[in-house]
């Protein structure tokens, strides 16, 4: 009886890429997603944008450029490509359409929501950049065509929360920026309203719930891998966030018990 049931199980399951070239692409996500949250948690290590950028911003260390150009150079090669695969690939999946929505949303959010200040590294928005163009082709080579509609239902439902809940609190956050209560060249004022009441940043768990609804669709166990490698990344960016909030307002500002990204638990 249970040797059909494992049988079963094993043949649904979500395969890896075959082949050496497919060893050696899983085993550079699992090590990614094992190295990225203690890199991220770890204030000498953190990536080094937005409120983390660390020093006088001056040109020392590689060439500099305002944020809003960097982050469409974060953003833009990984729709580009993912808009040839899709155009020019014979099989077309639910995956990739919602990579291409994905990147489409984050460069309209650039262009148009986000309020900037600062500076980052050109080099550091190039070397992100292609990571997620690499990620993004990955997805739409190796995705199946959904043939179940409970798996594009499941999938598609979470992407599409992942997506609303993710640009709603960067729409708080955007307002955040443009507060009156900011005084005496204060930069930020403690994030309010939705789940951030409750979390550090609950902007990057709709963006897990998004990537796992990508997952779902593409039935693929490397894009399973891209969403636990994104939710170490995310999760350890997460604590550093809740860090700094706890250094930069005061307990009734932002009160010690709250969470990093899930509510009520982490």
């Amino acid at each position: 009886m249970l040797m059909p049931v494992a049988s079963s199980i094993s043949e649904n399951f979500p395969k890896v890429v075959p082949g050496i070239v497919g060893a050696a692409i899983t085993g550079i996500q699992i090590m990614a997603t094992l190295r990225s949250y203690a890199t991220e948690t770890n204030p000498l290590t953190v990536t080094q944008y937005s409120k983390f950028v660390q020093g006088s911003q001056d040109t020392n260390e590689g060439k500099m450029v305002p944020t809003m150009p960097g982050m469409i150079l974060i953003y833009l090669p990984a729709l580009l490509v993912t808009s040839a695969l899709e155009k020019f690939s014979p099989r077309k999946t639910l995956a990739s359409k919602f990579v291409i929505v994905h990147f489409i949303k984050r460069l309209l959010e650039v262009m148009f929501l986000h309020v900037y200040s600062g500076r980052v590294k050109q080099s550091l928005c190039i070397g992100i950049g292609s990571y997620y163009a690499l990620v993004s082709a990955l997805i739409c080579r190796v995705a199946h065509p959904v043939t179940s509609t409970t798996v594009a239902t499941i999938g598609t439902v979470m992407f599409g929360i992942g997506l609303a809940g993710n640009l709603y609190h960067h729409f708080l956050l955007a307002e955040l920026r443009k507060d009156p209560k900011k005084t005496d060249g204060a930069k930020y004022v403690a994030p309010r309203g939705g789940l951030f009441n409750f979390v550090a940043a609950p902007h990057y768990l709709f963006e897990l719930i998004g990537w796992l609804g990508i997952a779902v669709v593409s039935q693929q166990m490397n894009v399973y891998l891209v969403f636990m490698s994104m939710t170490s990344y995310l999760t350890g960016r997460a604590v550093s966030q809740n860090r700094w909030n706890r250094t930069k307002f005061s307990q009734e500002e932002w009160p010690a018990s709250r969470k990093n990204i899930v509510p009520f638990l982490f």
